[in-house]
């Protein structure tokens, strides 16, 4: 086990110490049991390194608010442990620090396997909502229904114990590190970056996967130039859990085949022996699928400095949202651009964005000016944000209590009822 340190993760190694590591990171709310029945055969080969992420599994609960982080924490663990070199499988999450690790740090990898894992997880929103959700009513709304999301519905049925374990390892995460762990997937995107991976990638996912599903995995193998693409049939997001065999089978012919060896570097890292080479079939890659990319938006920038536009586009659409920000920008034309613009630029690239106050106690002062102003159209959206900022329903309820005092009854009354209502639709969860 690792030290209870910040900057480090909890781990545990299995196999022979002279091994090549591979490296196993898991999915959002699972713990690294979840490659248990992938251990024994990998352990023929490779010295295998698990790790939990922050607040999972027992782990310290010093919360993560970037995939960038985790790998950051990930790549300290192994440093201090003497691990230069390494291949690395995850899983959804785990995936993604993969992919970080491709792109950042390519020099530490000698191959690399991505399990029902993307280059951007559904939208910003989603996952900011599940954090709503989790702030609000804890942690047993996801863990009810994750067995749904993991696993087919004829496997959860067939095996309970298992569909009770998922239930309990959610249970038992540290509702902020879940949290933390569901903002970093909310502003994970690295869709324009796939083709700087240059690591031999296998690309592995359930056919019956709605969460990260096939799909996803044809952008991931369209983007990235080595990368192979194998679709395990009768498997959800879960896959490593539900068809243990096809899994563990997939993983020890694509990192017996495509271990690249390292090379002397001027940080003296040098390659580990790589596993002995067997044969492996040929996996037919996906056709291409086009790469989205936001295109960077047509403003002249100030004399002197940055123009903030780009930087309040992304923190608008972070506070309130991206299915908000899309309807008011696909609503604007020539009339109303110019507007538009200012409200991005300076109110969000400039106000918003700085240093004196974090995003929490600026929800707070939106609210209560929103009270005192009158302006309840503008109240339901800053309620949503404030939630999304993390103020809680109470805390939501006092700053209007607050301002019932210092801006009048029948405002704060008005206030009351378009507030309910959006608390009642953001923090019930959805079956």
């Amino acid at each position: 086990m690792s030290e209870k340190n910040v900057d480090t993760m909890q781990y545990r190694f299995d196999g022979p110490e002279q091994a090549p590591v591979l490296v196993m990171g898991p999915s959002l709310g699972a713990t690294w049991h979840m490659w248990d029945r992938q251990v024994p055969e990998l352990t023929k080969q490779w010295r295998v390194f698990r790790f939990d992420l922050p607040g999972h599994g027992g782990a310290p609960a010093h919360p993560a608010g970037s995939v960038g982080e985790l790998t950051a924490r990930l790549l300290a663990t192994l440093e201090g442990l003497g691990v230069h070199r390494f291949g690395y499988a995850g899983c959804a999450l785990g995936g993604a620090v993969g992919i970080e690790l491709a792109l950042r740090h390519p020099e530490r990898l000698a191959s690399l396997a991505l399990i029902a894992a993307s280059p951007r997880f559904g939208t910003a929103d989603e996952f900011r909502q599940r954090g709503v959700i989790v702030r609000t009513n804890g942690l047993d709304p996801m863990a009810r229904s994750a067995p749904e999301r993991w696993f087919t519905g004829g496997y959860a049925a067939a095996q309970p114990a298992i569909t009770e374990w998922a239930v309990q390892m959610v249970r038992t995460t540290d509702p902020g590190c879940y949290i933390a762990a569901c903002e970093a997937l909310a502003s994970f995107d690295v869709r324009a970056g796939l083709g700087s991976v240059g690591v031999p990638t296998l690309v592995l996912v359930g056919s019956e996967d709605q969460v990260t599903g096939p799909a996803e995995a044809r952008t991931l193998v369209a983007g990235i130039p080595d990368a192979r693409l194998a679709v395990v049939p009768g498997a959800s997001h879960l896959v490593p859990v539900e068809q243990p065999a096809a899994v563990t089978d997939l993983l020890v012919r694509h990192f017996s085949t495509a271990w690249q060896p390292g090379f002397e570097s001027a940080t003296g890292q040098t390659a580990l022996p790589a596993a002995p080479l067997q044969p492996v079939p040929s996996v037919a890659p996906a056709q291409p699928a086009p790469v989205a990319e936001i295109a960077p938006a047509a403003v002249p920038p100030q004399q002197g400095r940055p123009d903030p536009y780009d930087t309040g586009l992304k923190v608008r659409r972070e506070v309130l949202g991206d299915a908000h920000v899309d309807r008011v920008l696909a609503g604007t034309d020539d009339f109303s651009g110019d507007f538009q613009e200012l409200v991005t630029r300076y109110a969000w690239g400039e106000v918003w964005e700085r240093p004196g106050l974090d995003r929490r106690t600026r929800s707070c002062v939106t609210l209560t000016a929103l009270v005192a102003g009158g302006h309840l159209d503008e109240l339901a959206v800053h309620t949503r944000a404030a939630l999304r900022n993390g103020l809680t329903p109470v805390e939501i309820k006092e700053v209007l209590l607050q301002a019932a005092v210092y801006c009048g009854l029948p405002a704060a009354n008005r206030a009351f009822r378009v507030a309910q209502q959006v608390v009642r639709e953001e923090t019930t969860p959805q079956e």
